[in-house]
């Protein structure tokens, strides 16, 4: 197998400031913790890209740099090729990273004390993101039905009508629901009627299993658009998170106007010379080589439901339709939160996410990362089983 396709590999990352390995220890309380929390993944980073830094590097001087006609083609081109999408080189915005960008976002569209929706179980930052600002955090919690996640559409009514803006995860996580064209539809149709901008970060958007498209929300129709600021980067994807560079698209000129200068202050919109690279990389070669991680990713989750069903059926999963985060349903022992994080720190050994950090309705959950080598998974899969098992 071509080494940029070992997925296998098994990569040694202590030592190097890694939050989820070097970190573990003062997370979890313990070195040998078998860290699948952190949402990247422990795969060698595509050679396409590293080539690409390597050039780079080759002249040295790394002064303030801007981007160029090519950066914009490729992602202009990704957008087209992967999600049926065209934008426009003039809606191409940027932000640190995609929590970066949705912090700047609710402060050049709201103000303190405005009501921000949030949707859980979802990704913690975005309530930090809200309660963090001074804005006024607003629940939209889930619904949780045949195996998947779905938007409670009456009480999203009676929230918009005190809300500025609603933070969308889409696709979601930690659940992994791809959310269909009809149920974007539904939600951006009570926004635009509330007048709520809907801010949606789509982080995961390139991670979709077989059988399931992503549809930026922004890309329903002209209205919707103007009513939406979308955040993406290749950072999930193609393992580059450390990079801090994430795409802001809006097609509202005066949004984006707004954002812009938000982003203006301190020099936020900078970016990084090889954070710029790696984006235009990744979206001019990946093809081929995302085929293939979402190949094994897709292995791993049915390694994984396999190996639950046959030694530990009492956890229950949600099938993934997309992201390398898989949702973990542990409430059929009855133990609380801290009981649970307590087992599978000290004696299974696995540090996990443990779902109450992702807000209400993830009480008895756990979010495990399969973006690492299957060996690893199922080292992590013995440590989980031998812990459980009798309880």
């Amino acid at each position: 197998m071509p080494k940029r396709y070992d997925f296998d590999e098994v990569i040694d990352r202590k030592g190097t400031h890694c939050y989820k390995h070097d970190a573990a220890a003062r997370i979890f309380g313990r070195e040998d913790i078998l860290p699948l929390w952190v949402a990247d993944t422990d795969f060698r980073v595509p050679d396409f890209i590293m080539d690409a830094i390597r050039m780079r590097t080759e002249h040295e001087i790394l002064g303030y740099t801007f981007k160029s006609e090519s950066y914009y083609t490729a992602i202009i081109d990704w957008m087209q090729r992967r999600h049926d999408w065209h934008i426009e080189k003039d809606w191409i915005s940027s932000s640190p990273g995609v929590v970066a960008g949705l912090s700047l976002a609710v402060q050049a569209f709201t103000e303190k004390g405005d009501g921000v929706i949030v949707q859980p179980p979802v990704y913690f930052p975005f309530f930090d993101t809200v309660t963090g600002s001074g804005r006024r955090l607003l629940e939209n919690p889930l619904q949780f039905r045949d195996g998947r996640y779905t938007f409670d559409l009456q009480d999203l009514r009676r929230k918009a009508k005190e809300a500025k803006a609603l933070l969308l995860c889409s696709p979601h996580n930690p659940g992994g629901t791809v959310w269909t064209p009809e149920e974007l539809q539904d939600l951006m149709q009570i926004c635009l009627e509330e007048n709520v901008l809907v801010i949606s970060d789509e982080i995961h958007c390139d991670l979709c299993f077989p059988g399931y498209r992503h549809r930026p929300i922004a890309s329903l129709s002209a209205e919707a658009a103007a009513n939406t600021v979308t955040l993406m980067a290749p950072s999930k994807t193609f393992n580059v998170a450390g990079l801090a560079s994430s795409l802001v698209i809006i097609s509202n000129e005066d949004l984006r106007r707004s954002y812009e200068e938000c982003l203006s202050v301190g020099h936020l919109g900078m970016g990084n010379i090889f954070g710029t690279i790696a984006l235009e990389a990744a979206f001019r070669h990946g093809d081929e080589w995302l085929r293939h991680l979402m190949d094994y990713l897709h292995e791993n989750y049915v390694t994984l439901k396999l190996f639950l069903n046959d030694r530990v059926p009492k956890i229950r999963i949600m099938k993934p339709e997309a992201t390398y985060l898989v949702w973990m349903d542990f409430s059929a022992f009855g133990l609380d939160d801290d009981s649970l994080q307590k087992i599978l720190v000290e004696k299974a050994g696995v540090g996990l996410n443990p779902g109450q950090r992702f807000g209400p309705g993830g009480e008895g959950w756990m979010r495990i990362n399969i973006g690492c080598p299957r060996s690893v998974l199922k080292e992590a899969l013995q440590r989980i089983a031998d812990a459980f098992e009798g309880l």
